[in-house]
């Protein structure tokens, strides 16, 4: 019924570099020079190239990364170039972001910007509070 086309703008595919399991859980910063899936739960913000919140995966921080996938519930902010929220994904915080993809039955509470800006150069060329 329906087909990925070549030039599409979904988000890409995540080579996973680094797994928090889902009985795991962190407090205070968690910083990641690769690619992220969380299925535990952070308490602090989380910084990353790339972030996955799977369907059990708790964030209670903000979160800064090139593309957040999310599946799971986030409170905080997120700023990203590309966030792609699944049909379970739950987050209460505000967006900030270039491409934006919600799929229904996802919920989301908070404020959304669409910037078509680059992100700073001190930010490692991920989105960032102005």
């Amino acid at each position: 019924m329906f087909k990925l086309q070549k030039n599409s703008k979904s988000v890409p595919l995540l080579k996973i570099q680094s797994v928090l399991g889902t009985d795991t859980e962190v407090q205070g910063a968690l910083n990641c020079h690769g690619s992220l899936r969380i299925d535990g739960r952070v308490e602090g913000n989380v910084t990353a190239e790339a972030v996955t919140v799977g369907e059990g995966g708790v964030i209670q921080g903000d979160i800064a990364a090139q593309t957040v996938v999310v599946g799971g519930k986030i409170t905080g902010n997120v700023m990203a170039q590309n966030i792609d929220m699944k049909s379970t994904s739950q987050v209460s915080g505000d967006l900030k972001t270039k491409h934006l993809s919600i799929a229904e039955g996802a919920v989301f509470q908070g404020h959304c910007s669409i910037s078509l800006r680059r992100a700073s150069s001190n930010c490692s060329g991920v989105m960032c509070r102005e």
